[in-house]
């Protein structure tokens, strides 16, 4: 079974930066895409950001476009989500998860496309 470790969340003011860690461990499969989701109390789980498992395609919600950055480094087999200009709205439990290599890019997006899910990071900012 694949096991996923978020690291890195903390308290921020606004306009400040964070850098999200996600260690993967025990997968089935060589090739395996990655996504980052966010979720606050009462909401529903929210996209973040997606990357392939090379590394060569990357996909962001319109919410963090130009702010995030996802990247992965398949040696330490560990994705990261640099968070900059953070805002009050960034403020979520932020999760990572992993699912099978896909050409559809859509499905980047959809939460019910992943397989496995660490327990999160919470990051909060304060304005």
């Amino acid at each position: 079974q694949v096991q996923l470790v978020e690291s890195g969340g903390g308290l921020v003011q606004a306009g400040g930066s964070l850098r999200l860690s996600c260690a993967v461990s025990g997968r089935t499969f060589d090739s395996y895409v990655m996504g980052w989701f966010r979720q606050a109390p009462g909401k529903e789980r929210e996209f973040v950001a997606g990357i392939s498992f090379s590394g060569g395609n990357t996909y962001y919600a319109d919410s963090v476009k130009g702010r995030f950055t996802i990247s992965r480094d398949n040696a330490k087999n560990t994705v990261y989500l640099q968070m900059n200009s953070l805002k009050p709205e960034d403020t979520a439990v932020y999760l990572c998860a992993t699912g099978f290599e896909s050409g559809l890019g859509s499905y980047y997006y959809i939460a019910s496309e992943y397989y496995y899910w660490g327990q999160g990071t919470q990051v909060t900012v304060s304005s």
